[in-house]
C-alpha cells in the first residue's frame, strides 16, 4: 500500500500545438469533352433549322390531297326534358340588427 502522506508524482504539462495543413486539390484538365459536345449539338441544331428554312421553297403540304370532308349525320331528336316545379316563395326576413357603438360608461 502507498503512503497517503506522500505527494503525487509531478505531471508534465505539454502545451497543445496547432498545425495548419493546406491541401490543394489537383488541377483537372477535364471539361473539354463537355464543351465539344455542346458545340457539336448547337451546330447540329443550327444545321437542321437552316435546312428546314432554306430547302428551296418545296413545301410538301401544298402537294397533299384535299382533306375537306363533308360529313352528314342524321342525329335522332331527343325527348323534351321534364319541367321543374316552381320554386317555393320564401318569407321576407329582416337582416339582423347590430347595436351602434356607444361611449364607455
Amino acid at each position: 500500500m502507498t503512503d497517503p502522506n506522500t505527494p503525487p508524482p509531478e505531471r508534465v504539462v505539454v502545451e497543445p500545438t496547432h498545425t495548419t495543413v493546406n491541401v490543394q486539390p489537383e488541377k483537372s484538365g477535364g471539361g473539354g469533352g463537355v464543351v465539344a459536345i455542346l458545340v457539336i449539338g448547337l451546330l447540329l441544331v443550327i444545321a437542321i433549322i437552316a435546312f428546314v428554312l432554306l430547302n428551296g421553297e418545296d413545301n410538301p403540304i401544298e402537294d397533299a390531297a384535299d382533306a375537306n370532308v363533308a360529313v352528314d349525320v342524321n342525329l335522332p331528336d331527343l325527348p323534351d326534358a321534364p319541367t321543374l316545379p316552381e320554386a317555393p316563395s320564401l318569407p321576407q326576413v329582416e337582416p339582423p340588427s347590430v347595436p351602434g357603438p356607444a361611449p364607455a360608461e
